[in-house]
């Protein structure tokens, strides 16, 4: 393979690595709406007054949307795929950008809850957790 094809098919596999990346990020924004949302607004219009199978039925519409952009995001990113990600690491980001969005859904948006030290320190034994599984041993 000449120095140019190396050139672009890394360049590839970087520029599918970013938009996995980007999809994962609007995936987990739809699963944290879907999961916590109807929590946060539990008191405003219909929401109020729904029950348990509306609410399940209402999560999954909204989930509807984290699996159209969730797949394709795992099948461009994945190794086998022409993307740059394993199995391990695809799932390993999914969860690091899953807690990131969590936590900024918590700040902004649910306002009630605060960081505690224990927090930044299971943050950064996953931040670590990220490390070990790209680690290239």
């Amino acid at each position: 393979m000449s120095r140019q094809n190396v050139f672009v098919t890394r360049n590839y596999s970087k520029m599918r690595g970013l938009i996995t990346i980007k999809l994962l990020v609007i995936s987990n924004l739809f699963m944290t709406l879907a999961w916590y949302g109807h929590l946060q607004w539990k008191d405003t219009s219909w929401l109020k007054h729904a029950g348990i199978w509306s609410i399940i039925i209402f999560s999954w519409g909204i989930a509807f949307f984290e699996y159209v952009v969730q797949v394709p995001a795992n099948r461009l990113g994945f190794r086998e795929n022409g993307g740059p990600f394993s199995f391990f690491e695809l799932k390993t980001i999914q969860e690091a950008i899953s807690l990131i969005v969590f936590t900024l859904f918590l700040i902004f948006v649910v306002k009630s809850e605060k960081l505690a030290w224990n927090h930044f320190l299971g943050f950064g034994l996953i931040i670590l957790a990220v490390y070990v599984i790209f680690k290239k041993w």
